[in-house]
């Protein structure tokens, strides 16, 4: 079992690696770690995922009550999907919302995940379905995910309401 500290600078080190490799950019994205069934530590919102530091981290309830943030740093605007995710998946330890730019892509040209192009993939995630547009930090990307959460890992969503 790892210390809070220790959780936050996993979730540092993963946010560096996302930005890094291009899977967000500027202050996109956002990750959250359920640390018990009623607290979730989750990255702040308005600050890059490649320069996060542990004290940045936020802690909420399972109900988005802010339990720890320090100063100006506030849990992410998308913390309500993580949310959504932990209480309707109990298995669900961890999230992570980034733009990988090939994903973004099918999301973008309305073609969900559901071939076998590469396997890795396919072991590791399974389908990958495109949820509804939702306004971001609002209940309708909660809302548009929680459909495919009893039978997906993953979801891309589509990109605009068009």
């Amino acid at each position: 079992m790892f210390s809070e500290y220790e959780i936050k600078k996993q979730m540092c080190d993963i946010g560096k690696r996302i930005y890094q490799n291009g899977f967000v950019a500027a202050n996109d994205g956002n990750l959250s770690v359920r640390i018990n069934d009623k607290e979730v530590l989750c990255t702040p919102t308005g600050v890059s995922k490649g320069y996060m530091t542990p004290d940045m981290i936020c802690k909420v309830d399972i109900n988005g009550n802010v339990l720890q943030a320090n100063g100006k740093f506030k849990p992410s605007s998308e913390v309500k999907m993580h949310l959504r995710v932990y209480r309707e998946r109990p298995d669900v330890k961890s999230v992570v919302h980034a733009h990988p730019p090939y994903g973004t892509s099918y999301a973008i040209a309305g073609i969900p995940l559901n071939k076998a192009i590469m396997p890795e993939a396919v072991i590791a995630l399974g389908e990958v379905p495109i949820a509804e547009y939702g306004t971001p930090s609002t209940e309708e990307i909660p809302d548009a995910v929680a459909k495919y959460l009893q039978c997906y890992d993953a979801v891309l969503f589509k990109t605009t309401e068009h």
